[in-house]
């Protein structure tokens, strides 16, 4: 009886030495590595109406970044909302950048995305309705700034899409291996989109118009093919269809398939969105179907192409092969006299 007390015990307080033990060392381990954690992150600083940081790791000299490339935003009328646009400079110390902004639209050309209009008002125009507390400001070299954009809605604006872009530019001196000609100074833009959708009744319509290939014919000698889907926004807001595209042979066995992620269309505008097929040896008819959502309503368009690839030498080659092998049963016919036994 005694001596199970006494293991008790023991017990007790071995328990109770591991406990302090593990303190010892853990709470200095966790000390240590909440130091290490603030050490390693980036300080933010504001230099009066904006906030940057300094970005760690290389920085590729030559160029800046802006971003997001396109922002989506849907508010009432009346209401006010402030997004930021991120710069980050990668040129040189002590360098200036302005702030501008242009209404941007949709184009005929099905090739192009957007069409800045610059001075002039677009047909669905964001400029009004943009500001930011300045149009300069100044970054070290691996500074990024983010910039406060407030765009704010009348409170009788009509429902439907207003299109810009904020843009973001500096002067650069042109590299030139002769010093002693003088260059021209080059403006360097980058663009941030914005896509401002007013609540209300908007009209959303579009279909897809075509799919083919790109800009080759429906001959190929062989792969890859580039193929293009015609899509037109005839709504008055911008709308991002998806889908994708099927390859199926002469016995109708599917040989390839494309996914199509979201793009956008603009109001009153087409878009073309240009994938590749990429596979180089191919022979025969194909069948292109693009299957379409789209981007409202669960809508699906389907429509489809055809495409021959007759490969020239191989072709070149067959035909060779059967000029020739006629000409030798010729020749034999000719030449040599057939006998049947009597």
């Amino acid at each position: 009886m005694f001596s199970s007390k006494v293991e008790v015990k023991k017990n007790i307080l071995f328990r109770v030495a591991t406990f302090f033990i593990f303190l010892s060392i853990a709470v200095p381990a966790l000390a240590q590595t909440d130091t290490l954690e603030v050490a390693s992150s980036t300080a933010t600083t504001t230099q009066g109406w904006y906030l940057t940081d300094t970005i760690s790791g290389d920085i590729a000299v030559g160029d800046f970044v802006v971003g997001p490339g396109r922002a989506e935003i849907s508010l009432a009328p009346g209401e006010t909302i402030v997004e930021y646009v991120t710069v980050t400079n990668r040129i040189s110390d002590n360098r200036s950048f302005s702030l501008s902004v242009e209404d941007i639209t949709g184009t005929d050309d099905a090739s192009a995305s957007v069409e800045l209009t610059g001075n002039e008002r677009g047909p669905y125009s964001l400029r009004d309705y943009i500001s930011f507390p300045a149009d300069t400001f100044t970054l070290d070299l691996g500074e990024r700034a983010r910039i406060p954009v407030t765009i704010t809605i009348p409170a009788d604006a009509e429902p439907g899409g207003r299109y810009g872009s904020v843009l973001v530019s500096t002067v650069r001196s042109p590299e030139s291996p002769d010093e002693s000609v003088p260059q021209s100074p080059i403006v360097a833009r980058v663009g941030s989109l914005f896509f401002v959708v007013v609540e209300g009744d908007v009209e959303r319509a579009g279909r897809t118009v075509d799919v083919n290939t790109v800009g080759q014919g429906s001959f190929f000698t062989s792969g890859p093919i580039p193929i293009g889907v015609l899509y037109e926004n005839t709504g008055s807001i911008h709308l991002n269809p998806y889908g994708e595209v099927s390859i199926t042979n002469m016995l109708g066995e599917e040989v390839g398939f494309v996914q199509l992620e979201p793009w956008f269309v603009l109001p009153k505008s087409l878009r073309l969105r240009e994938i590749v097929w990429d596979r180089e040896f191919l022979i025969g008819r194909y069948t292109i179907t693009a299957r379409i959502n789209r981007g409202y309503d669960d809508i699906v368009d389907e429509v489809s192409t055809t495409v021959w690839v007759i490969p020239w030498k191989l072709a070149l080659g067959f035909f060779v092969g059967v000029f020739v092998f006629g000409l030798l049963i010729r020749f034999v016919l000719r030449n040599f006299e057939f006998k049947r036994k009597q």
